[in-house]
């Protein structure tokens, strides 16, 4: 009897960890396949993510040579604020060069000259040009102001490229005026273009105030982002 017994109990253990074992199996089997699952979902999410990239240039003309208020400068007002922007957001810069450089570095002669262009809706040419502009999807503009308006040179520019889609941040230096309805000008030349409002910043403060000039580059940039 007691051998009987005995069986009757080793048996009852066996079968208790053969249970104890198929649990710890299916409970292996559920984790492993919530992992996976997991998995498969993180793999989807990933999978899902686009990238944009949203390539930005900015194109700026500038002078140096004699100017208002300022004196004679060897780095221009508006290529000191062109390069704030390029530093902080990462763009590639185009300057704005003429093919035919006859511009007086005196400021008098040189307002002469603005105003001869101006007066003859001139379209200068320009030295170079930009290789691949269809890959930019925002084009940060610079220029000072001449006699209330772009530098003839600036609408050589906008001419000569599809804006079809693209977006136009415009900056400009000025000696009083601000940015002289500008905006709209720009938006006439490159109707095709979303042109956003104009920063306008003193040369005198680009020339003489960099860091104050760096701050509200910063602030106008992160309203643009």
């Amino acid at each position: 009897m007691k051998r009987v017994i005995s069986i009757l109990m080793v048996l009852s253990i066996i079968l208790a960890f053969a249970g104890c074992s198929t649990n710890n199996n299916t409970t292996e089997s559920t984790t492993s396949a919530e992992k996976s699952t997991l998995q498969t979902n993180e793999t989807k999410a990933d999978s899902s993510k686009t990238t944009t990239d949203n390539k930005s240039l900015v194109v700026f003309f500038s002078r140096t040579g004699e100017q208002y208020e300022v004196g004679v400068i060897e780095k221009g007002n508006t290529a000191i604020v062109a390069d704030m922007i390029a530093e902080q957001t990462g763009a590639d810069s185009f300057e704005i060069l003429p093919k035919e450089d006859n511009y007086p570095t005196t400021y008098k002669e040189l307002t002469d000259v603005a105003k001869e262009e101006q007066n003859n809706n001139a379209r200068p040419e320009i030295k170079d040009t930009i290789a691949n502009f269809d890959q930019y999807d925002t084009i940060y503009l610079g220029y000072p102001i001449w006699w209330g308006d772009l530098p003839m040179i600036c609408y050589t520019f906008l001419e000569s490229y599809d804006f079809s889609g693209k977006t136009i941040i415009p900056f400009c230096t000025h000696a009083g005026s601000g940015n002289a309805g500008t905006q709209s000008k720009i938006q006439s030349a490159a109707p095709n273009a979303t042109v956003k409002e104009v920063l306008a910043i003193a040369g005198t403060d680009a020339q003489n105030d960099p860091e104050s000039v760096k701050s509200i580059v910063t602030e106008w940039l992160n309203s643009h982002s």
